[in-house]
């Protein structure tokens, strides 16, 4: 009867915590489903955006001017990050300096887009920034993200 009630009870376990896992992470699925989003809320919203062929949309407001910008630079920016559906979750209060190569992929591959003094729209897909995490709890996993960002500077 022991091992009976041992069975069971493992059985039991093993059940529980493979109920627990999360299904596996497929980038290029999510990327297909933020694709779609993205797209409906920059036409909802009459943003003239433009694709990156990394899934990457951005809309530069303002060039800038000066030398290109790489990942191997610090930055110097003012930004604002908001979820789609308008929740800011961070806002420089004052320019701040950032490893470019720190940052999520989206500003990697977005804010070389534009130079000193230029001003960037960036909507990345959550597989370009925390991808299924969730960083805190104003950032659910797969969350695609809004920035608009000032390149004040970069060295």
């Amino acid at each position: 009867m022991l091992k009976f009630k041992t069975f069971i009870f493992a059985f039991l376990l093993v059940g529980t915590i493979s109920s627990c896992k999360k299904a596996a992470y497929n980038p290029d699925e999510q990327l297909v489903k933020d694709d779609a989003i993205i797209k409906d809320f920059i036409s909802q919203n009459s943003i003239p955006a433009i694709k990156h062929s990394s899934g990457l949309y951005y809309q530069i407001i303002n060039p800038g001017s000066g030398t290109p910008i790489s990942v191997q630079n610090n930055v110097f920016v003012t930004y604002e990050g908001k979820l789609l559906n308008g929740k800011v979750f961070d806002k420089s209060a004052s320019t701040v300096e950032l490893p470019l190569s720190r940052v999520i992929l989206g500003w990697q591959i977005g804010i070389p887009l534009i130079r000193k003094g230029g001003k960037i729209r960036l909507i990345v897909p959550s597989v370009l920034a925390y991808r299924n995490e969730s960083p805190s709890r104003d950032i659910p996993e797969n969350s695609i993200l809004d920035f608009t960002v000032d390149l004040i500077n970069a060295q």
